[in-house]
């Protein structure tokens, strides 16, 4: 009786505790809220007159790939901004969904400017 409870540790240390809990799916669409609100958070917000950002995400098995198209205001250090969206959302979507991301592009669809926005209307001269 002595040898089979010795041996019962003996088989639970060899389990696997990621195997035996099971597995998890997270959806693309919920990666792709994370990515989008990560990049928001790395920006600071939005330009006034802008959108937030939109993120797409390509996921296969534990890894994955971002694309996030996002505005900016003008002039800004574009390449900075850029790269700090890039960090944050690599960093973010590692740590709350537990994928690897291999990649993060960002595009710059826009630029505002304080100058170019204007709210008088457009039209004929009074």
């Amino acid at each position: 009786m002595a040898t089979e409870l010795a041996a019962a540790p003996a088989a639970d240390a060899a389990r696997d505790p990621v195997r035996d809990r099971g597995a998890t799916d997270i959806a693309d669409r919920v990666v792709a809220k994370i990515a989008a609100r990560a990049a928001r958070e790395a920006l600071g917000g939005v330009p006034e007159g802008g959108s937030k950002p939109h993120a797409s995400v390509d996921v296969h098995r534990n890894a994955a790939r971002i694309a996030i198209d996002l505005e900016l205001d003008y002039p800004s250090d574009i390449g900075r901004r850029c790269g700090a969206v890039r960090g944050r959302v690599r960093s973010r979507v590692e740590h709350l969904v537990g994928m690897e991301v291999h990649e993060v592009a960002v595009r710059v669809e826009r630029l505002h400017s304080a100058l170019t926005r204007d709210d008088s209307p457009r039209g004929r001269l009074s």
